[in-house]
Parts: C-alpha cells; structure tokens; sequence
C-alpha cells in the first residue's frame, strides 16, 4: 500500500487570453490549448459546468484531448446549490450528472458543490442535500466536494455531517470566505486564492513551500498543525490520501507558473 496518496496541482479552466503568449506559446492555437495545458499540469477545474449544460460529446472531446493520469474537476450547475430549500434539489442535480460526464472515465475528478456566500447552515435542509449525492453515476464512482462561503458552517456538527456522507469541504484560502480544513473525506480540496498578478509564480515562494508541506502532509493521510479547524478534538483516520489543489482567481494570470512550481515542490 502506498504511503501517501497522489497530489495533483491545477487552475482554473484554459481558456484565458492573457495567458496566451504568457503560459501558452505565442503560436499556439486555441483550439489545442487543452492538450497543452493537460501536459503541463495534471488536474483543470472547470468552471464552465456551473453556468450551462454540456454535452455528452464535449466531455468525450476533452477526455480525449488528455493524457492518462490527468482529471478534470466539474464545478456542478448551480441550478442545484442556489436555491432556498436544498431538499428539493435532486431534479437538476440528476440533469447535470446525466448531461454526459461520465464520458470523461478515468478523467473524471471531484465534483464541486459551491453554494453563495448568503446562503446560511440549516443542518437538517443541508442533510437532506447531502443524501441525494451519488455514490456513482454509470458505474464510475464519484467523489463530492462542497465549497460553503457563510461563517454559519464554522461549527462541529457541519464537520460531522461531511464526515458522515464522506463528502470533502473546500479548504479555501480566501480574503473574505472561511476556511475549513478539517478532513472529512478519502480526499482533499483546497483552492488558494490568494495569489497576485505582481508574482512571477503567483504565491511567493516561502507560502509555496508552506503550501507544499501541507499538501504532504494531507497525502501521507495527517493534519497539517497550521491550520484552523472547526473541530480540533476530532480524530482523523491516518490513511493515504489523493490532494486537489487550485491557484485560482487571485493572481490567475501567473496562477499556471505558480501550480507547476507548486506541483514540482510536491514531485521532488
């Protein structure tokens, strides 16, 4: 048995001009820019699934546009997480988890669950929500992330709700939106978005190595001890875990440099 699971650092999406001519050859064409951007970097959150329905043979384009060992993370439509009553949202969740995206196959990373930052932790209504997430779709096993951005969630029984239904919550390093880094899951889901534009690889390098330690520390299936946890008395099953992480939004026009120089700390 592995000592340590698999840690994958990626961006969000391909599509960004900026990036062209700056991550991507001067004279690349956009319509290989995925194949480039899969081998630079081994996952791609996307971001395109929370806005519009896709279709069964654009999930099967990009699976095979790809190389073996890369996935992609969906960002789930947000028909689904921006409703009042979550209870009733099986309706567009199994339109979005039969709109294809089992074609990706082993392509397929976590499912991501983002909810506003108005909406509040209603434990019973968030239960119900989490009942209705699969296990599989197709016969390809699915894994749930949730990204909650309300401080009502920052309490023990929400970390006991994720555990019980092994759903990971998103460990976001944001200006305004909680963290919550305590592991629920057989996996784990950060988005660091805090980078900037003024840096060559969009974190500094001393929160690089920062950052590398902890994804370490995740995949051998521990705590990282500098972070906050909602439940510090919960005791966290020590087993090899796989690690999603994301330099996303802030600082996106270097966040490509910054995952590869994050992803080569972790590879060493």
């Amino acid at each position: 048995m592995s000592k340590s699971g698999t840690i994958r650092v990626g961006i969000g999406g391909w599509t960004f001009e900026p990036w062209r001519g700056h991550f991507f050859p001067a004279d690349l064409k956009q319509k290989d820019e995925l194949n480039y951007a899969s081998r630079q970097l081994k996952v791609i959150e996307v971001n395109g699934t929370y806005y519009s329905t896709q279709k069964p043979a654009v999930f099967a384009k990009w699976a095979a546009d790809v190389p073996d060992g890369f996935v992609f993370s969906l960002k789930a439509t947000r028909y689904t997480t921006n409703r009042r009553v979550l209870a009733e949202a099986w309706e567009s969740m199994e339109k979005f988890l039969s709109s294809g995206i089992s074609e990706l196959g082993d392509h397929l990373g976590p499912l991501l669950w983002q909810f506003a930052p108005t909406k509040r932790f209603e434990p019973d209504d968030f239960e119900a929500f989490l009942k209705l997430l699969p296990e599989k779709q197709d016969g390809l096993k699915l894994r749930h992330v949730v990204e909650v951005r309300h401080d009502s969630f920052k309490v023990p029984e929400f970390v006991a709700l994720l555990e019980k239904y092994g759903v990971a919550p998103v460990c976001a390093e944001h200006f305004d939106y909680p963290m919550i880094a305590d592991v629920t899951a057989d996996f784990v889901y950060t988005r660091l978005q805090k980078g900037s534009d003024n840096i060559p690889t969009c974190y500094p390098e001393p929160e690089l190595k920062d950052w590398a330690k902890r994804l370490e520390t995740w995949a051998e299936g521990k705590v990282p001890d500098d972070l906050p946890l909602i439940d510090k008395d919960r005791k966290v099953k020590v087993e090899p875990r796989d690690v999603f992480a994301f330099m996303i939004h802030e600082g996106k026009v270097n966040a490509p440099h910054g995952a590869i120089a994050l992803q080569k700390r972790v590879d060493k």
